[in-house]
């Protein structure tokens, strides 16, 4: 029941999202086209094409921020997020949307899109999304803080780790939650401060706690290597239909989150450092063909012009086909343009004393096996277009960490080998933070600060960081 409640305020709260997204693109159309014209008629000289032409825009705008919204996390429980990260949240997305409308405006060739009404429109866009989750925010703590819409937890445990848990929850009042007591799991040590959390009796005490108690959720927080010990109390709260969570700090050296999964009915308790949530794979992944897709066809002039220019230089092949690992280690196909002389491969043994790179790689800025022509994609990344064909089948994303070959791989060091647990990329942090600027370390170091801090929208931050990355040509060998 408490399950579809949440379901259907999720539901609500995210209808009120796209609401006042839709109401933003009138508001916005209204201020470019009329206040700001006559206000500042040196920097908007011109009034907009007609609303009933600009209207066509939210047949893109709303599934993409309804997509945007739910991968940015909004419809979870908030109870325990600090109120500047939802902020900062709704930030991404309403500045996010817009670099994905320029995408798609370019592509279909919409010229009558003001780039001003983009900007003004996340603008109005933030203002809306923000002060409807600030008012959402506050009054909800405000009304939990002040003793209404909390949820009674019953501790079960007496270690240490148990009065830090019971300390935090009260210590945080707006989550809405309220410590009414704890049980003694008999491991023979007392919760400490019993004058705030009183002993209401031990374990096997249970089932009498849950009939005369208003209890909302059981918390277990036990000591390591004492799970099975729980069970008969663990068949208890799911007789009563309490909600029971248990503490999975059993391994706190550990680095992997802990994620419930379930195979075919039977429940895993499953620790991975890479990304888990479904929805904003999907994201990822819908992100990955739109915007690869777009930007084949749209750099195809681009890429003619290079197919010429290698093959009345050098001649064929024009393509450059290596095997690269992807995902946890799997071979696949990179496609390039060819920039080297052929058969360099054969002459690396010739020229490893030029490498600038520590580490694995090989990176020279004075490479003698490229052609002239080659040098000049290089610099302007040009060479890497072919493998948007390698996004668009899915051996690849546009965001993740750069494809190793197989023999540097085997070079890694263990914790090196981490890069590899998802999908590698066009563009990276690495990417944007100087190239081959960047000793090898630090690149291992920036992939897996990637990893464990990804979210879609910070593929979106890397994209368009790499525009003028790319333009400069910065660290581009």
């Amino acid at each position: 029941m408490l399950k579809q409640k949440a379901r259907a305020i999720a539901i609500g709260v995210l209808l009120t999202d796209l609401a006042l997204t839709a109401l933003a693109f009138p508001v916005t159309w209204a201020l470019r086209h009329g206040w700001l014209t006559q206000a500042f008629p040196r920097l908007f000289p011109l009034p907009l094409a007609p609303f009933e032409q600009y209207l066509q825009l939210l047949f893109f705008i709303l599934p993409i921020w309804g997509l945007l919204l739910y991968a940015a996390g909004f419809y979870r429980s908030h109870r325990t997020l600090p109120l500047g990260e939802e902020i900062w949240a709704a930030a991404k997305v309403a500045f996010g949307g817009p670099a994905i409308l320029v995408v798609l405006i370019y592509g279909l060739r919409m010229d009558f899109v003001s780039r001003w009404f983009l900007v003004l429109f996340g603008i109005v866009n933030f203002a809306l999304l923000t002060t409807e989750k600030v008012a959402l925010r506050l009054t909800s703590r405000w009304v939990r803080s002040r003793g209404f819409n909390f949820r009674t937890a019953l501790i079960v445990g007496t270690g240490p780790k148990a009065a830090q848990f019971a300390d935090f929850l009260e210590a945080h009042p707006h989550w809405g939650f309220r410590v009414i007591g704890y049980l003694d799991d008999d491991n023979g040590r007392e919760i400490g401060l019993k004058d705030r959390w009183p002993c209401l009796g031990r374990i096997t005490d249970m089932e009498t706690i849950l009939s005369s108690e208003v209890v909302d959720e059981v918390i277990f927080v036990i000591e390591k290597g004492k799970l099975g010990e729980y069970e008969d109390a663990l068949m208890v709260a799911e007789r009563h239909g309490v909600r029971a969570h248990v503490s999975l700090d059993i391994f706190p050296h550990v680095l992997a989150r802990p994620v419930l999964e379930e195979l075919d009915g039977i429940p895993l308790l499953t620790f991975t450092t890479t990304p888990s949530n479904p929805g904003q794979l999907v994201a990822k992944r819908a992100l990955d063909l739109a915007l690869s897709l777009a930007l084949f066809l749209l750099t195809l002039p681009i890429q003619v012009l290079a197919w010429l220019g290698i093959l009345l230089t050098t001649g064929f092949p024009v393509y450059f086909r290596q095997v690269r690992c992807g995902l946890n280690g799997r071979h696949f196909t990179l496609v390039k343009f060819r920039t080297m002389e052929p058969g360099a491969e054969e002459r690396l043994s010739e020229i490893s004393h030029l490498n600038e790179m520590t580490g694995p790689v090989f990176k020279a800025s004075r490479d003698p096996r490229l052609t002239m022509v080659g040098r000049l994609l290089r610099r302007l990344s040009i060479d890497e277009l072919p493998q948007l064909w390698n996004v668009i089948v899915g051996d690849m994303s546009l965001v993740g960490p750069r494809p190793p070959l197989p023999e540097e791989v085997a070079r890694y060091e263990p914790w090196q080998r981490r890069r590899l647990s998802m999908k590698p990329g066009l563009t990276c942090l690495w990417q944007i933070s100087g190239r081959s600027e960047v000793d090898f370390d630090r690149w291992m170091a920036m992939d897996l600060t990637y990893i464990d801090t990804w979210s879609p929208l910070l593929d979106l931050k890397i994209l368009l960081k790499t525009v003028p990355a790319v333009l400069t040509g910065k660290g581009a060998r």
